[in-house]
């Protein structure tokens, strides 16, 4: 509820969508009959109702709840359930095919006969299941039988019986198994003879090769099927932690996201998680954990948080007990990992004690008093580049955070200002802002961030269902970086990116380069607490709803939506032909145009056309991107062959052939640029006190080392430069509005 509050103060409208959405539903909301028991069916009817109620009037453009609807709802629903067709039998199909137009009438009724139904019997398959593949495990494949599998699930039918299916799995298990006795039986071969390995690594040299020992085709056969069997046991100890709450948030999120692909579904437990991903923070001890069997392992302690400080907690550590303060400590061992993480998070300055087994097998008690915590990946991040003696910025933005919450915090907007001030001071002549595989997040702090570029001007429009278009504007006059300027985009750049770049190349402000066109994702979504619905209710917490409430555009008129941003300068990338877009989505929302608002283009970068036409020449001609394209096309071309042989000669010979083919773009791997990236001192300082931040800064930089299209953008920034003048840096304060 905390995100929809902060909009809501910004954006009256919403919030009278909002006061006379809790009205009306007060008016019929039937009284809590249960005390917030999990897996409760009355909780269950209760939110498919709020659920459907909020969307048909919070959404911007929702979808009519007739057949067509159902249908859709029916298709996602099987499909998220049993993706790879390896539980359900046809009969079961044909049973469920019998609701496929009547899901939009229970819900309307509040039935929930064909979610029990599909429960029910998804249980009962999964517990079969068990024995299948423990059974398919347990005796040694046979890799001389000429057979194959087919890995296109989509088009696969159901089995018809279970002899069928446990064919299936056996198949499915097999071509998992044989795909790792080729890689140990190769990793064997050389090592036995290390000469012929084909630039591969190699543990061992010729000197010691005699002390290898030399393992059986029967050991290395059993070894594979041990790691198999492990894995499964893991796959399967997952699903058993999923109780009915879960799955039914499966069966309401193909319900929501047929009104559009980013209308979803949280529940508390996902809330909790969007609100971290949105504001880079949260409160507790700072360590990432993984299930393991019935244990539940440290993997990773954050940097800065109260773990790292204390220097006891390491990764590899076993937690056996949690104790809250001075109580009595309670075992999580066999606990579902969710529930685990429930009892170590808690508010800042309250105290945690694990009881946790070392790597050496002592047992040890750790107290740990929480604080907040940032998460260093989440957020902002710049090195300085050096090419032939003239220094360049980069600042990657992993997404547009923002704490809806605390306006005092840290955002997007903030950090990237600080970061260009970091860079002004190292004396750069030009910026990349890369946001690159980024998703978007809050539309406040886009709005903010272009306007660090520009004077002054609308920086993107938005239309609310049968409202008029509202534009937010910059209202700064002040500049902060006003020098040559280049925006990395590629196809997983989405929404709030998509709105930065259309806004910088529509000023002609700086050049966008990237993916042919961004990921199309041009809707406003806003999260909703569904508990502000429900007065009076035992019914626990109901979780929260992400609903598409608005549309923005581009300021020239055109709609992000489904055609995304176009890049200035085409760069060909290693997904350029796979379908992977908005536009590739069956249910999303339509491409339209509204009025251009009135905007004056940046006029001071005189060689603009010039570095985009020189690029464009450089990458014509650069064989590295030809390469680059062309192994885009086999990947393409791979992903299209799902049929795989069995047999293990066969499959041998077919791995050498695509290893060869392979073999062709390995430059692309190991590209060099041959750029100098070095980290501001503000970081060298930090990274001296923490070496987990230098060796993450060490990455970036090296795979910064290996980026082509870094360098490509270092080369347009040199030639967007107006030799001998000096850019002018201004600071701008603001306080802006909307939330996306």
């Amino acid at each position: 509820m905390n995100a929809i509050i902060t909009f809501m103060k910004r954006n009256y409208k919403i919030l009278l969508v909002v006061v006379a959405l809790s009205v009306a539903f007060w008016s019929f909301m039937p009284k809590a009959k249960t005390t917030g028991n999990p897996n409760d069916p009355e909780k269950d009817k209760v939110l498919i109702e709020l659920l459907t109620f909020v969307i048909e009037r919070g959404h911007y453009d929702p979808a009519a709840i007739d057949d067509t609807f159902s249908k859709g709802i029916y298709k996602d629903y099987i499909q998220a359930l049993d993706p790879s067709k390896r539980f359900f039998l046809q009969s079961d199909i044909d049973e469920f095919a019998k609701f496929e137009t009547q899901i939009d009438d229970q819900i309307l009724n509040k039935d929930l006969s064909f979610f029990d139904l599909t429960y029910t019997r998804l249980m009962q398959r999964i517990k079969e299941s068990k024995d299948y593949y423990k059974g398919v495990l347990d005796k040694p494949f046979d890799y001389n039988v000429n057979e194959e599998t087919n890995t296109d699930y989509d088009k696969m039918s159901y089995s018809k019986n279970i002899s069928e299916l446990k064919d299936r799995w056996r198949k499915q298990i097999k071509l998992s198994t044989l795909s790792s006795l080729t890689d140990k039986l190769e990793l064997q071969e050389n090592k036995k003879n290390p000469d012929s390995a084909d630039n591969k690594p190699v543990e061992n040299t010729k000197k010691d090769a005699v002390e290898i020992k030399i393992k059986s085709f029967d050991e290395l056969e059993k070894e594979t099927r041990e790691s198999s069997l492990k894995s499964l046991n893991e796959y399967f100890g997952f699903i058993d932690d999923l109780d009915r709450d879960d799955w039914f948030s499966v069966y309401v999120n193909s319900i929501a996201s047929r009104f559009d692909p980013h209308t979803s579904y949280f529940a508390p437990e996902e809330k909790d998680r969007f609100d971290v991903s949105m504001s880079g923070k949260l409160e507790g001890i700072g360590a990432r954990l993984q299930k393991k069997n019935d244990f539940t392992e440290i993997t990773e302690l954050i940097s800065g948080g109260p773990a790292w400080r204390g220097k006891e907690l390491e990764p590899g550590d076993i937690i056996l007990k949690v104790a809250q303060g001075t109580k009595d400590p309670v075992d999580v061992v066999g606990m579902r990992l969710d529930d685990v993480v429930k009892k170590i998070k808690g508010p800042k300055g309250t105290e945690v004690r694990l009881s946790v087994k070392k790597a050496d097998g002592t047992l040890k008690v750790i107290s740990i008093i929480r604080d907040e915590v940032e998460i260093e990946e989440t957020y902002a991040k710049s090195s300085v580049i050096e090419k032939d003696g003239e220094k360049y910025g980069i600042i990657y933005l992993p997404k547009f955070y923002i704490d809806f919450e605390d306006n005092s915090s840290r955002n997007a907007a903030k950090d990237i200002a600080a970061e260009i001030e970091k860079l002004k001071k190292a004396d750069v002549h030009g910026i990349i802002m890369d946001v690159r595989d980024n998703g978007g997040g809050s539309l406040t702090t886009v709005v903010d961030i272009a306007g660090l570029f520009i004077e002054k001007g609308p920086i993107v429009q938005v239309k609310s269902a049968g409202k008029k278009k509202e534009v937010y504007y910059d209202k700064d006059e002040k500049v902060q970086w006003d020098g040559p300027l280049v925006v990395m985009v590629n196809s997983f750049s989405a929404s709030a990116s998509e709105i930065l770049a259309a806004a910088i190349q529509d000023y002609h402000r700086g050049i966008i380069i990237g993916s042919k066109q961004t990921y199309g994702k041009g809707t406003v979504q806003n999260v909703i607490d569904l508990n502000q619905f429900v007065r009076n209710s035992d019914l626990g917490d109901l979780g929260a709803l992400k609903t598409t409430t608005q549309k923005f555009y581009r300021i020239n008129g055109g709609s992000t939506q489904l055609e995304g941003v176009s890049s200035d300068v085409m760069m060909p990338d290693r997904y350029s032909y796979v379908k992977m877009g908005e536009r590739d989505i069956d249910n999303a929302m339509k491409w339209d145009k509204i009025d251009p608002a009135d905007f004056t283009p940046w006029s001071k970068q005189p060689n603009f056309e010039t570095a985009i036409e020189n690029s464009k020449k450089r990458i014509a001609l650069n064989n590295e991107f030809k390469l680059i394209d062309e192994n885009a096309k086999w990947i393409n071309d791979r992903s299209e062959e799902t049929v795989y042989t069995l047999k293990l000669d066969k499959f041998q010979a077919e791995q050498k052939a695509l290893e060869e083919k392979a073999k062709k773009y390995k430059s692309i791997v190991d590209y060099q640029n041959h750029l100098k990236f070095e980290s501001l001192p503000s970081e060298e300082e930090a990274s001296a006190k923490d070496p987990v931040l230098k060796e993450k800064r060490d990455r970036w930089h090296e795979s910064l080392g290996k980026d082509i299209y870094v360098q490509e953008a270092v080369n347009i920034l040199d030639d967007l430069q107006t030799k001998g003048a000096k850019t002018t840096v201004q600071i701008k304060k603001k306080d802006k509005l909307v939330k996306s």
